[in-house]
Parts: C-alpha cells; structure tokens; sequence
C-alpha cells in the first residue's frame, strides 16, 4: 500500500465542496497508467502524470511535450494525484487552486526501459517507453539542480530519437481535442456534450494553445466573463447547413494486384526518386469496409485470419481503403523474417503493418495519381490510427545515404519508387530495390539425412524455375533450429516423391530424399557461382505467400536511363526576372527540380496560370481555360459554368505537364480547393491575410497565429504558408465532403465573425478603401472556380519568390513572406523531407457542423 500521506499535499490544497475533482483516496499499487492533461489555469500547461506505487507522480509541462529530440521542455514537478484523477475533465471554479479547463489530452500505458525502474525517480533520472494515444516510444525526465531558494522541483522531459520522433510542436499544435470526448477546450468549458470517439487513436484535428491577452478567449473557470466563443459566432451568424462530420459507408474495395519493384545493384540518383526502407516481411493489401477488414498476400490469397491483431487495427480505419504494405516481426529493433514466421506459427499476433501505398481511400481509385500523392494521402488516413499499422516514411533523393546506413545497421535494403508515376500493378522500373546481401526464393527439391541424432535432416536441395522448368540451384544447411528442423521434416515427408523435379548432379544426388516442388523457401547467400549454384547458404523461413512456379532466378537489372522530360524549353537564356538575372531555363530547372513535392498539391486539381511570356516585368495575364496549345502533356476537365454553359478547364499530372506550362510563358500555378475527381467538394481551405500597404509583417504573423487559435476553437488544424508576395495563407485541409455552398458560408461566417470582433485589426470586406492599417482576411479562395497559389509555386514578383509551407514554430521567426526563392530548390527539397514539415497540410478532418 502507498503512503497515505503521499496524497495530503493534494487534499489540502483543494476544497471538495466547491471543486468536482475526485477526492485523494489510497488505491492499491501495481498499475501502470499514464496521462497527460490539458490545463487552462493561471497558464495554459500540460499535466504529465505516471502511476507509481498507487499515486499519479505529476508534472507540469508548460509548453507541452515535444516530439523533437533536441528539445527538452521544463517540467516541474506538482504533489502526487490520486489515481481517480486520471478520468477527471471538466472545469475547475474559478478563484480555487489550478481554476481553469482540464481535458484529458492523452492516456496509455509506461514502463522503464529494460534494466531501470520507477525508483530512479529517487535519483532523478527516469528512462520509460510510453503507449498512449497521442505520445509513444522512449522519453527521459531529468531533475534539474536547484538554483539558489527555488522551492520548485524542475525537471526535464525530452524524447529519444525514435520511429516516433517528430517536430517540435507537432503534439500541442494538432492535439486539441480530448482523447475520450473528443472535445475541444472551448467545448469542455462550455459543458457541452462529449462527441463520440472510435475506437481507434483519434487523429490530432487541433493545434497550438493561445498565450495570452487573446480578448476571444475563453477563460473558462467557472463564473469568469467570457466572451462568446467562435462557435457560438457562428452559429449566430448562421447561413445555412455545413455538414455532418460523418463519412459515407464504403464496402470494401477488391484485391488488386501489386506494383511490383525490379532488382538493381544500384541505388538510382535525382530528385524524382523517392527511397524508403526495405522490409524483410510478407507483403500484403489491407482492404477495409464495412463487413470488416481483408487482408491479401501479393498472390491475392485471403490470408486475414493469419493476422488477427492486423485485422483488428485496420477494422479502425475508415471504409473504403486499400493499401499497400509489408507485414513484419521486429527482432532488436529490426524486421526478422524468421521471427515473422514463428509469430504466424504462434496465432500472428505482436505484428506490425509498414504501409507505404494507397490505390483506394473510402471507395475512390487513387491508381492514376502520382506516387507521392498517393503517400501523403496514405499519411493523413493513418495519422492517429492504431500503432500497429504504421505509415512508411521516405526520403526525397540522397538514397544512397540511407542504402548505406540500412546495410550498416542490419536491415535488408531500400526500394527506390519515381516520385511522378501511377501505380501500375505490375513489376516496373518505376520501382526499384537495392539489397544489401543476395536472398531471394528458391523451390526445395528435395533433403538429406543428418547423422545427429535427433535432427530433422541435414539440408534442404534447391531450385529455380528456368526456361525449360525447374533447375538445380545448390543447397542450404544452416539456418536452422530444432523446432524448425522437426517442423520441416514432417511436412518434407508428406510431399515424398520417387524421383527429383529436376536434374540435381550426381555428387548431390547420393543418398537424397526428393519430394513434390511445392515449397518455397527464403534464403540469404553470399553469390551464385559460375554453375548457378548458391555459396554460403542459409536458410531463412518457408514463404507461402508465392507459388513454387512463380519462382525464377532474379538477376539484377540495369538502371532505368534517367528519363529527360519530353518537355523542350525554349529561350532558356530569356530573362524572366530582371532584378535577379534568373532566366526561363532557370524557372523550368527549378519546376523540374521540386516537382516531387509540388505535385502532391497541383496536380491533378484545376488550374489557373499566370503566364509571362515576355517576362514579370511585361505584360502579365492569367489562362483558366485549355485552348488546345499546350499540348498533350496539359489536360482539361469539363466543368459546368453557372450560365450552364460547360468549359475545359486547365489541369496537369506530371512534370511534363508543370514544363509545358513553363515553356508558353507560365510563372504562377493557382488551383481551386478541390480536385479534378469531384470539382464540387473541396478538399482544403485557404484563407488569405492581405495586410494594407506598411502594415509590418510581425503583425501578419501574429494575425495568422490568431486565426490558428480560433480555427483550433472549432476543432480544425491549419498550416501557415509563405505566401510569396505580401501575406500569409492558412490553410485548412478537408476529407472532400462538404460541398462548395457549404465551405463558402462557413469561411464568410468565420472571416466576418473576426472581423467584427476586433474591427481595428482585421476587415472581411474586399473594398480597398475598408482595408486601411488592417488586414483583410480573404475568404473568397474558398467558392466554387475560386483559385490560391500552391505550394512551392514560384511568383510573379521581384527576385523569383516562392509560396512556402512553413511550421507554426518557423512562422515566428521568419522575417517576410518571401523568404525563398527559386535559387532555394535543394533546400526546399531537404526542408520537405525533415521532421518539422511531417504531415504538413494534410489532416482526416471535416467542416464542423455548426
């Protein structure tokens, strides 16, 4: 039993007839809970609590836990809470200890890292692991030395370097609804309904807290003044229906076959690869709809009964969904084959699903989208989702640093996929895989007998299929336990033979025991040798995902040629920017160089060009509409006009179609807010903060960061962005299912509802003459044919600007909203690929239904 005394600081501190919070009782020891709560009292902090000897030790995280390694957040330690605690969210009334809103932010379990224990508590210094919602993996608390009279204990909480290592602020600024009620602060304060909360890890709809002097805030304890929230605005301003936060059921989508990847020796350069690692696994389609989840081996083999603790994660996706991963059993931190199939043997349980593709999102074909689209799809669906799936994270170019560090570290190798190409279930060179050591399958022919006593047999006879069927290819005779052995040995006998499937040499014939070719096993080797037989042999595990004929001898290809854009520039040495020097040549090297991570956000969307062919300096004019001289490489989509008439409008899906708009004098590519699939149902939000002229840009900062708060007020994340010219865009990403009347009046409403709450700073009228010392926050991006620049598009303004997806946390400390150029490609490229740009714009969340 814990000390009594250990909950007396808490007890004191309270008066329970006026507080609802549990009362500090002893409860009985052995658990292993943590939480964290979201606290809106004197300061908005975090309330980290773990349970040790039957109390919640407790810490207050003022800024909030970080995902970042290299940042270490103060943490100062609070009395000890009673256990009953951790279910406690409501308000505490104002004018008593900690008054203020408490959601219950995360919740999970801990436990030390293997050899410590919560008594290095006591000596200021815990190592643990925690499995929470919204916080996993490995993290530290360290006890600072006190300084001078300092009555508080401080300490420090910082996360290891792990898979669940991320950006800086990446929990408190996508986290604000509460695990369990799916509230938001705002909501908690007002006392409304708890919403309904799937039962799988909710995704983070929210983000960073306010700080301070916020006159819309709510300050949520009890009998306080609070102004109306942004929702109760809203709703007072009311122009009609926004939309359930509900999705359509969706059946399952059929197996489809895989995309399949081409040995190579090499790893393939450029930034229109993207790399990611190889996993030693069983590669497998996970369809998900409403009779439950289906999960396909890459023969189409139903095989989800093998893997029921899988099933069970992708039973939380949404319906509708097919994707593509790779199944695996991690052994020190690594995926083992061999562990995999003891796991299959054991009941498949302990797995864990890689998932790197996406054809088909709630009923929608996604095959015909660009590879790197696909993916961050494929990351918005899983953000939030049970840990068991898991999103496989890439690379942009530089694939041989990570060939090199997968082969130094153990792993198999990496796979290297065209960052621009549709998945085409079929083997290509559009995908790529590089190993670091020589495995692949072979067919078992036959075994020999062990003198050991005890042992199964000696070695396994090997062979590939050839031209002229099956083919001696060597034999293995490590690699094996006892279990295998007998396991081996038993089904060997049932498939006895009386002759060889193949032709074997008569030295390794002797004494050989053959048996029907239908196994296939896995084996690692160091070569084939001039006889086409494997040297140094070892036997991995039996694959029963591939059918014996199916197995061939794979020689490595050669590397694709890189492919040279079809795409002819003209006048290279034109200048386009005169203040810079920069030529058309020089825009087109630049297109071509980021069209990786431009084209997850302009293709495949309707687009308006801003062309000058002449130069930024020249005549100027903007293009909607295909007139047939662009070539094949730009498409149309029809669209119906609100006279009824129907007009093509522009769009493109590649690089090539990027470079042909270049080449007849594009600079600027603004698209509508939703995709060319189904025009009418936007998929982001973008409100645009115009300041009047000399408004400096720390007040459009600070105005964006305002604008993120109330978004947050709501239950909906946004992202800044450069915007390249003057201001900044919010951006708002959707699931494409309000439709465009919907999103035009919540946009209007939310813009007016600021603009009349501090009339001094903001205007949501377009008239220039409403626009003096404030900053008009356009809404009108978001109707129907309306268009905002796109991310990573270069501008028509002095020096080449580019519109930049920036963090809230940069945002603060970037001095304009041009910061970058189109000089900047490799460092918007690296920027892309970091952890602080993880997930940007890209969010599983709908209108607010207000």
């Amino acid at each position: 039993m814990p000390d009594a005394d250990s909950l007396a600081r808490y007890n004191a501190k309270r008066d329970f007839a006026k507080t609802a919070e549990p009362a500090g009782k002893v409860a009985k020891t052995g658990g292993n809970r943590f939480l964290v709560q979201k606290h809106d009292a004197t300061r908005l902090h975090w309330d980290f609590r773990l349970e040790v000897d039957g109390v919640l030790k407790s810490w207050a995280v003022t800024r909030g836990p970080s995902l970042d390694p290299d940042e270490k957040r103060l943490a100062v330690r609070t009395e000890d809470h009673p256990l009953s605690y951790a279910d406690f969210e409501g308000t505490i009334p104002k004018g008593e200890y900690g008054g203020g809103t408490v959601m219950l932010w995360d919740t999970g379990s801990w436990e030390p890292v293997p050899g410590k224990s919560a008594k290095d508590l006591e000596k200021g210094h815990l190592h643990f692991v925690l499995h929470g919602e919204r916080m996993n993996g490995e993290w530290l608390l360290i006890r600072l030395k006190p300084r001078g009279k300092e009555k508080a204990e401080n300490w420090l909480l910082r996360k290891i370097n792990d898979a669940y290592a991320g950006a800086t602020d990446e929990l408190v600024e996508t986290g604000l609804t509460s695990v369990t009620t799916g509230r938001t602060m705002q909501e908690i304060a007002e006392g409304a309904k708890p919403k309904r909360v799937q039962g799988r890890k909710r995704p983070a709809l929210n983000r960073h807290p306010r700080e301070g002097g916020d006159p819309l805030a709510n300050r949520s304890a009890a009998g306080a003044e609070t102004p109306p929230s942004m929702d109760s605005r809203l709703r007072g301003n009311d122009k009609g229906e926004i939309g359930a936060r509900s999705r359509k059921d969706s059946k399952a989508p059929a197996f489809q076959s895989p995309q399949l990847a081409t040995l190579v020796d090499t790893v393939p350069t450029g930034n229109q690869w993207l790399h990611e690692i190889k996993y030693d696994g069983y590669r497998a389609l996970i369809a998900t709809g409403s009779g439950g989840p289906k999960i396909y081996t890459r023969s189409g083999l139903d095989w989800t009964e093998k893997f029921p603790g899988i099933a069970e994660a992708a039973a939380t996706l949404p319906p509708g969904a097919l994707i593509d991963g790779e199944i695996v059993a991690m052994q020190d931190g690594k995926p083992d084959f061999s562990t995999l199939q003891e796991a299959i043997s054991a009941g498949g349980e302990g797995l864990l699903c890689f998932a790197f593709d996406l054809l088909a999102e709630t009923g929608e074909d996604l095959t015909a989208l660009p590879q790197i689209e696909r993916k961050e799809r494929l990351r918005a669906l899983l953000d939030g989702a049970d840990d068991r799936i898991r999103f496989s994270e890439h690379i942009i170019g530089q694939g041989e640093k990570l060939f090199e560090s997968m082969c130094r570290e153990g792993f198999e190798g990496v796979v290297s996929k065209r960052a621009d190409v549709t998945y085409r279930g079929t083997r290509s060179k559009a995908w790529l895989k590089i190993k670091c050591t020589h495995r692949q399958e072979f067919v078992i022919l036959g075994w020999t007998a062990s003198t050991a006593r005890g042992r199964g047999f000696k070695s396994l006879l090997l062979g590939l299929n050839g031209p002229d069927g099956l083919v001696y290819a060597g034999k293995v005779g490590t690699g094996f336990n006892t279990e295998t052995l007998l396991s081996m040995r038993e089904r060997l006998d049932k498939l006895a033979a009386d002759k060889p499937a193949a032709k074997v040499p008569r030295p390794e014939a002797r004494g050989a025991h053959w048996v029907k070719p239908e196994l296939v096993a896995e084996i690692a080797f160091a070569e084939f040798t001039a006889e086409k037989v494997v040297r140094h042999a070892s036997f991995l595990g039996l694959r029963e995902d591939k059918p014996a004929d199916a197995v061939v001898a794979e020689e490595p290809a050669d590397l694709p040629e890189a492919t040279p854009s079809t795409i002819k520039i003209s006048s290279r040495d034109r200048v386009i920017f005169p203040e810079s020097k920069l030529t058309k040549g020089d825009l087109a090297d630049y297109y071509a160089a980021v069209a990786p991570i431009a084209l997850p956000w302009l293709a495949e969307r309707p687009i308006s060009l801003v062309r000058c062919p002449q130069g930024r300096a020249k005549q100027c004019f903007f293009q909607k509409h295909d007139a047939g001289s662009f070539g094949e490489q730009v498409h149309h989509v029809d669209i119906r006009e609100k006279d009824g008439s129907t007009q093509p409008y522009l769009y493109v899906s590649d690089v090539d179609g990027m470079l042909a708009c270049v080449q007849m004098g594009s600079i600027e590519f603004h698209g509508w807010g939703s995709r060319v699939a189904d025009v009418e149902k936007p998929d982001r939000l973008v409100f645009d903060l115009d300041p009047d002229e000399g408004l400096d840009f720390e007040v459009v900062k600070k105005a964006a960061e305002h604008l993120k708060e109330q978004l947050a007020e709501i239950g909906l994340t946004s992202w800044p962005m450069l915007s390249g010219g003057k201001g900044v865009h919010v951006v708002v990403p959707l699931v494409p299912q309000a439709e465009w009347p919907a999103a035009k009046s919540f946009c209007e409403r939310f813009a007016r509802a600021l603009a009349q709450a501090e009339p001094e700073r903001f205007t949501a009228n377009l008239k220039k003459a409403n626009r003096v010392g404030r900053i008009f926050i356009d809404y009108l991006r978001n109707q129907r044919g309306a268009t905002a620049v796109l991310p990573y598009v270069a501008r028509a303004r002095a020096n080449a600007p580019v519109a930049t997806p920036v963090t809230w946390t940069e945002l603060r400390g970037i001095d304009s909203a041009h910061a970058f150029t189109i000089k900047d490609a490799a460092t918007l490229l690296e920027r892309a690929a970091s952890r602080a740009l993880r997930g940007w714009g890209t969010a599983d969340q709908t209108l607010p239904d207000l």
